[in-house]
């Protein structure tokens, strides 16, 4: 076996085990009829899974297949419908787990590999690279989704929900998207990201977060910016579009800014910036560091409580 097969075959040793395939039953007089398929993954032994929001979205009763064949009823513990998340709870004995990565030192062009039941054929496995980080991404509802990860690994209907993993079988996102219409670019919620959601659902069922109203690449300071400057960062976020009316447009920021600072601390990543929107940052004002034409400016922001 060449080695990159090998690797690949390892990882998936060490994550298949855990992912699994969601039904969405909706009742129909007196018959359940599944509505939808999708992919979840087991990320603690008493029965807590990651999947997608859009899986779960008017089902009756959620059932789920574990990879040896054993069913169960799901219950729901908590979605949020901004990052695409869901949060779901089945009951029995100790289950397999996957070990959730970190997806801050993610690079580009890294191995990633896809496992889902894309189109109800389960455990189907699928391998790529990582063709970007911290992208934003306009959801099915409409709503700006962020820190998402780019790969050409490919997803198809079904996918959704499953996990996205290295070339260690640690979990580094949740698949959720496809631009249809297009080849090779697929989207996965950051770990990170599911992570911190993961928290609030399981503890509180809802997430309350800020919101500054910006869609942002995580880019890479080139030295001679980095110098200038007397800048510590070696990546930051580049501002691709502002919302109107956001309070990212009233305190003055621009497309084409690039985020490199938050209430002084360094923002290399899409993920950090998501971690330092809490809640007690709504209707307080901020101040953000912003490059612009090659000019450090210092903004005040005020975030907003995000809706869903």
């Amino acid at each position: 076996m060449d080695a990159y097969s090998q690797l690949i075959i390892d990882a998936v040793e060490k994550a298949s085990p855990a992912v699994v395939k969601i039904e969405r039953l909706e009742r129909r007089g007196n018959q359940e009829t599944v509505s939808g398929t999708g992919s979840g993954f087991l990320f603690s032994s008493d029965g807590y899974l990651f999947t997608n929001s859009h899986v779960i979205n008017g089902a009756a009763r959620l059932k789920v297949r574990l990879q040896d064949g054993r069913e169960f009823t799901a219950a729901l513990a908590g979605q949020d419908v901004p990052t695409d998340l869901a949060i779901l709870k089945i009951d029995a004995g100790e289950f397999a787990t996957v070990k959730l990565g970190d997806s801050d030192d993610l690079k580009i062009g890294q191995l990633a590999i896809a496992i889902g039941n894309p189109l109800g054929f389960q455990h189907t496995v699928t391998a790529g690279v990582i063709s970007a980080v911290g992208r934003s991404l306009q959801g099915q509802n409409g709503v700006t989704m962020d820190a998402m990860i780019q790969t050409d690994a490919a997803l198809n209907p079904g996918n959704s929900g499953g996990p996205l993993i290295n070339s260690e079988g640690e979990v580094i996102g949740v698949n959720t998207a496809v631009i249809m219409g297009a080849q090779g670019l697929c989207f996965a919620i950051s770990i990170n990201t599911a992570k911190a959601i993961a928290n609030q659902l399981i503890r509180f069922g809802k997430v309350k977060r800020a919101y500054i109203g910006v869609a942002m690449q995580q880019i890479d300071l080139v030295p001679r910016l980095r110098s200038i400057h007397q800048i510590r960062n070696k990546q930051a976020l580049f501002i691709s579009n502002v919302e109107r009316y956001s309070p990212a447009a009233k305190a003055g920021i621009l497309n084409g800014d690039i985020i490199f600072q938050f209430n002084d601390q360094l923002v290399e990543t899409a993920d950090q910036f998501f971690k330092m929107l809490t809640s007690d940052k709504i209707g307080q004002f901020q101040y953000i560091n912003v490059i612009r034409d090659n000019t450090l400016l210092e903004l005040r922001i005020t975030p907003i409580e995000r809706g869903d």
